[in-house]
């Protein structure tokens, strides 16, 4: 399954500048000039040893040489770009292991997101000016990705009296994560919510207040609603690409998860439109498939048939349909559930395939855990590179039992928008959602991802804020177990590109590797750790294209 793609990396890059230098004079064959060249700077390799240096020179899609701005200034010619960073740091572009970016882009502009956002008093005036744009009747709606927790001013849930007062004409329906939903009374009017019996709708006097505790109701009432309509192809195409856009001011240049898109996407790269890569998942799973039927497709399945932008590498993101929320309070899946669950698994190691597979509850994870020990005593798994990923309650024993099996882990920190949620759930218990630093004291192999964006917010800075800091958006500690800057970075770089056998790729600035990177705003290493969050690029380039700055961007933020 293992796909080694591009040249074999030098072996402790950038260990010294003499080092620097041997790379240097190594790459300066027949091929022409550098393309560009990025001097005078901070270069946050996140190779091997973590070494930094002062400039980098690309030529085509890749990394020419790394080194000092004078060995790197050497490889220019006259048609050279030659970019003066001016003591600005450059970091590899970060990779997310597991998101859902195309199906969100559909919507991207069509709903108002409130991820980012910390004032409550600004999100009132965003749903305002989004319902006076829309005009009267039009739906105002967010999918995800933010919490009433973010807002530092006032942390109240909304009710729908207040956001009545915002939108008096417009049906407002906002979703926190999968587990909270907030309606005024048009949006109730209009979804037939006060008709509804269910307990999940909290009511004063009978009269439903617009909150609905839980995704069962709150999924039913989306689906009434009917604003998940289809959209046209020119509001389809312009929301994507501000999706990308945005993505590309956050440093985010990979990801990895559904790909509904995947055909309109390539369209794109072909006309050199895209700035991101995505690494998909292909399943021979479907409705009313037995697992028999599924064992039988699975050999198949083609994986590593794309290219460099879009190709399918894994499994996911289930192999048996189970309920496994992360707010759930007991078990619900069967033993017999978790044995069909091993004959699909072992169905897949048989194909040399890949998994990454939905495990958020320990009791979940465990089910899970014991059919792969199983399958490991009959078949070698090791090199397949399975992994688990969301990992909320994951154990640190259970993460013991994945390391020894070969298994990686995929962390998306849902605490980044829900982890006051959790403490408010869970107690103590919900301080260590996951234990963040017992997973990176194991040794295992892991990741962040964000599984945004009905769930989590996007932005790998914010993620990062939260795991050396322990405080989700709005400033709230929320977890006890933060890690250090540089093992935070590493696992949202580095360490990801090993999810998607790309290793000799992507994941650090480092000669022969994929030329993606950007130029941050501020120094990732230095800054205060509250301002950690708030980090950009100013100038974002993949496979050697400049596909963001700064200072020439004339969108609207």
């Amino acid at each position: 399954m293992t796909r080694v793609s591009g040249r074999r990396m030098t072996v402790g890059v950038l260990t010294a500048l003499a080092c620097a230098s041997m790379l240097v004079s190594a790459q300066q064959p027949a091929a022409g000039p550098a393309d560009i060249v990025l001097t005078n700077g901070k270069i946050i390799t996140v190779d091997n040893k973590f070494s930094i240096a002062q400039a980098v020179a690309i030529r085509g899609d890749r990394i020419l040489a790394v080194g000092t701005s004078q060995q790197i200034n050497a490889l220019a010619g006259a048609s050279t770009r030659r970019i003066d960073l001016r003591g600005r740091s450059v970091m590899p572009g970060f990779i997310d292991n597991h998101a859902h970016f195309q199906e969100e882009g559909a919507y991207w502009t069509e709903e108002l997101r409130l991820d980012g956002v910390e004032s409550r008093k600004q999100a009132l005036e965003m749903i305002r000016a989004r319902a006076q744009l829309k005009g009267p009747g039009q739906w105002v709606y967010t999918l995800g990705g933010w919490s009433p927790d973010q807002f530092s001013d006032d942390s109240r849930v909304f009710t729908r009296d207040e956001l009545d007062k915002y939108a008096p004409n417009n049906p407002v329906f906002l979703q926190f994560t999968r587990a909270y939903y907030y309606l005024n009374s048009k949006a109730i009017e209009m979804t037939g919510m006060d008709k509804m019996t269910d307990a999940a709708i909290q009511r004063v006097n009978g009269r439903p207040t617009g909150l609905v505790d839980g995704d069962a109701v709150g999924g039913r009432l989306r689906n009434a609603a009917g604003f998940l309509k289809a959209i046209p192809k020119e509001i389809f195409e312009a929301s994507s690409m501000k999706m990308l856009r945005d993505f590309s001011e956050a440093g985010l240049t990979s990801s990895g998860g559904a790909c509904q898109y995947a055909d309109i996407y390539r369209q794109w790269q072909k006309q050199n439109r895209m700035p991101m890569r995505f690494f998909c998942f292909r399943a021979a799973t479907g409705q009313q498939r037995t697992t028999d039927q599924v064992i039988a497709e699975t050999p198949k399945l083609r994986m590593f048939d794309g290219d460099e932008w879009i190709d399918y590498v894994n499994w996911g993101e289930r192999l048996v349909a189970t309920t496994d929320n992360v707010t759930d309070a007991a078990p619900s899946a069967t033993q017999e559930t978790w044995n069909e669950w091993g004959r699909m698994a072992r169905g897949v190691a048989k194909a040399g395939i890949a998994i990454f597979i939905h495990t958020t509850n320990e009791w979940t994870i465990e089910g899970q855990l014991q059919q792969v020990e199983a399958i490991a005593k009959e078949m070698p798994i090791r090199h397949l590179r399975w992994a688990f990923v969301h990992m909320e309650k994951v154990t640190p024993s259970q993460v013991d039992r994945m390391k020894k099996l070969g298994m990686y882990i995929g962390v998306h920190p849902r605490a980044v928008v829900s982890g006051a949620d959790f403490v408010r759930r869970f107690g103590e218990q919900g301080y260590a959602m996951p234990n963040l630093k017992a997973i990176q004291d194991s040794g295992i192999h892991w990741g962040f991802g964000t599984d945004a964006f009905e769930v989590n917010q996007f932005r790998p800075f914010t993620t990062l804020y939260w795991a050396v800091t322990g405080k989700m958006v709005g400033g709230k500690v929320v977890n006890k177990f933060p890690i250090g800057r540089e093992d935070a970075l590493v696992a949202h770089t580095r360490s990801n590109a090993y999810f998607f056998a790309r290793e000799n790729d992507l994941g650090s600035i480092a000669p022969g590797k994929l030329a993606d990177l950007f130029v941050a705003d501020r120094d990732y290493l230095t800054v205060p750790a509250e301002d950690i969050r708030h980090i950009k690029s100013v100038m974002t380039i993949v496979g050697g294209r400049v596909m963001f700055d700064a200072a020439t961007d004339t969108s609207t933020r």
